[in-house]
């Protein structure tokens, strides 16, 4: 064991990161410590205004940071965006498919049966989750199969695991996304290089701008019925903090993983081990 290099597996100096969904809450907290470890990042959204909770971290570096528009579902968009970045920092190192999400109208609820769920909003569901990781990943990916090297994380989710009740849309969709991820991991390695490696995370229970209101309370802030289940449910008996991602993530991203692909990490505290007894 070399402990020299072992200090050294963070540092992502001279690598450039490619975040789709980077304005996010969570692609948001992954970009803002990749430029702490010093690496070049992409912000790819299709809103291209950086929140001020994301600039100020992100502008003191120090890596550096660049925010462009992107479609994660229009692939001649994601080739422009690709030039964009190779003109900027050159070589592209690390996708992180982090765009994702559901669908209102996608969710049951007692006014709107499964039997009564539109398939527009389904589509909608189903597009954003796993054309928006393929997609960019057939664009990034193909600059990593010409270089010989390099790193894709997908997003997946509890929810592929065990399917939650009320998102059947959102539950299939990311079981796909834990599925590709798989596959794209033994394509990659087999037809072009075993220094490309694909894995996924997938997050527990976290509040975000999505989901936030379905969990908790708008006006006391309290646990609504399915939030106290969670918590029930979640051995830790928290809901995740966006920085409990980074050591997962940075792991992965990290020569700390070399021989790590075609794996999906939990990030939940404990809730897909519990039993519920």
């Amino acid at each position: 064991m070399n402990l020299q290099q072992l200090t050294k597996w963070y540092d992502f100096r001279g690598k450039t990161a490619v975040i789709t969904g980077g304005t996010g809450v969570l692609g948001g907290e992954i970009a803002c410590a990749l430029v702490g470890c010093g690496a070049n990042v992409a912000v790819l959204d299709r809103n291209p205004d950086l929140p001020e909770a994301l600039k100020t971290p992100m502008d003191a570096g120090p890596g550096k940071y660049m925010v462009a528009y992107a479609d994660v579902l229009n692939r001649n968009v994601l080739m422009e965006a690709a030039q964009l970045i190779q003109s900027a920092y050159g070589q592209i190192d690390i996708l992180i498919n982090a765009a994702g999400g559901n669908h209102p109208q996608a969710t049951t609820n007692p006014d709107n049966r499964f039997f009564d769920l539109p398939k527009e909003a389904m589509d909608f569901v189903f597009d954003l989750n796993i054309m928006g990781t393929i997609l960019p990943s057939q664009v990034f990916g193909e600059i990593m199969a010409e270089q010989g090297e390099g790193i894709i994380l997908n997003v997946s989710s509890m929810n592929a695991f065990t399917p939650l009740t009320r998102i059947p849309a959102y539950s299939a969709a990311k079981a796909g996304v834990s599925n590709f991820t798989q596959w794209l991991a033994v394509h990659m390695a087999q037809e072009y290089s075993p220094h490309i490696r694909v894995n996924a995370i997938a997050p527990g229970f976290f509040l975000t701008n999505q989901n936030r209101f379905l969990l908790t309370d708008e006006e006391t802030g309290k646990l609504t019925p399915r939030g106290q289940k969670i918590i029930d449910n979640t051995p830790m008996g928290r809901f995740g903090n966006p920085e409990d991602l980074l050591g997962a993530t940075l792991w992965l991203l990290s020569p700390a993983s070399a021989f790590v692909t075609g794996t999906i990490v939990p990030v939940d505290g404990g809730f897909h081990a519990f039993s519920g007894v």
